[in-house]
């Protein structure tokens, strides 16, 4: 089955709310305008409950089946947070807002989840409950986490969560998945190197800063090509090295390292984090400096069920025709995982076609001819997984 004819009607307007939505980015939890163009459109569908203020801009949603012999409850997710993005695209419906932009598609996603829903509350073709999530501050901000910390799972019954990402790369309305860890842990690290600051002709009189953090750079990457078992995926960078000094004849008293670690095993994040402090320590140790290391673990790694990974393949071929149920592994981090750790749940690629930039990219652009594969995929998730009595 193609995507639904009814999306293929509804393309023209669905693509005005994610033009709009992209002219319009917010970051984080400042989604108040966006919160507010979602919760404008779900009453005009006709929705049966709508909460506003959820991880304090974040929209849930409520549509009911014709029947609820079953008592089971989807749920649905999109994000909804733009990056901190110079846009480079030149589109006559590019960011208002300099220094803003939707450079990883959040803004297809909320109207694939809205395209869903207006579908959803026409036809209502379903046995049960179905829950439509839209999260801000997906993009670092957790804002997965805080929803879930607030208890919407709970409150609203959820059995399954599901949930989509467009992927650049990939023919248009493709799909692509993977059973287990599919999305990398995603951890931070804050690193002040302390030594004795002075004349850069008189090294010996000094504790040279620049010198010893040189070699937590070098050495931070032995942890994944000789800590680490070769097979399992890890990876450090080192992504800012600051000194308090800009002189070109001055040793810095301190320096600052930042950067991330991304893993796809617990056994591994514990791992690595032991590493990281016994190699910082040891170095400024051995050079006679000190070291602060602040190690933040940060989103979880995201693991899809079995199950519901299964299932969620299914439907997509039912759309597209196809779907590769073994994706390559990804090293980025997804907030996502918070929910699929709180319920069983999978989350899934969209294809957005094979030419143009990746996510994260100034010339980035979500393709909107993706739209009616991605509504389908949402719509179907529920139809077919609380079939109609």
């Amino acid at each position: 089955m193609p995507p639904k004819n009814r999306f293929a009607e509804l393309q023209s307007e669905i693509t005005g709310w994610r033009r709009h939505l992209h002219e319009n980015p917010e970051l984080l939890f400042d989604c108040h305008e966006t919160a507010a163009f979602v919760e404008a459109r779900l009453k005009e569908f006709g929705v049966d409950s709508i909460e506003t203020g959820v991880a304090q801009t974040g929209v849930v949603a409520v549509i009911k089946g014709k029947t609820n012999t079953t008592g089971k409850t989807i749920a649905l997710r999109a994000d909804m947070d733009a990056l901190p993005i110079l846009e480079d695209t030149g589109l006559e419906y590019a960011s208002k807002t300099p220094g803003k932009m939707h450079a990883c598609g959040h803004d297809g996603h909320t109207s694939m989840l809205l395209g869903a829903a207006k579908y959803l509350a026409e036809t209502r073709n379903f046995d049960g409950t179905c829950v439509l999530l839209f999260q801000p501050a997906e993009e670092g901000g957790g804002g997965g986490k805080i929803m879930v910390d607030e208890g919407v799972m709970d409150k609203y019954n959820v059995d399954e969560v599901y949930g989509m990402h467009n992927w650049p790369g990939h023919e248009v309305g493709s799909f692509a998945i993977r059973t287990g860890a599919f999305f990398a842990a995603a951890d931070q690290f804050h690193i002040t190197v302390k030594g004795l600051g002075g004349h850069a002709a008189k090294p010996n009189e000094c504790i040279d800063t620049t010198v010893i953090a040189s070699h937590m750079v070098v050495a931070l990457q032995t942890i994944a090509s000789r800590n680490v078992d070769p097979v399992k995926q890890v990876v450090v960078s080192v992504t800012s090295f600051e000194t308090e000094s800009k002189a070109h004849n001055v040793i810095p008293e301190t320096v600052t390292l930042r950067g991330t670690v991304r893993t796809l095993d617990t056994g591994v994040q514990d791992q690595v984090e032991a590493r990281f402090k016994a190699i910082c320590e040891g170095i400024a140790t051995t050079f006679g400096g000190s070291v602060d290391v602040q190690y933040t673990r940060g989103y979880p790694v995201m693991v899809n069920a079995e199950e519901q990974t299964k299932f969620a393949a299914d439907v997509a071929r039912s759309v597209s025709g196809s779907c590769d149920d073994n994706a390559a592994l990804i090293m980025g981090g997804e907030d996502f995982a918070f929910m699929s750790n709180a319920r069983p749940g999978a989350y899934i690629l969209v294809g957005n076609g094979t030419d143009g930039a990746m996510v994260h990219h100034p010339k980035y652009n979500f393709n909107d001819e993706t739209l009616p594969a991605g509504c389908s995929w949402y719509a179907e998730i529920v139809e077919k997984g609380m079939p109609a009595a």
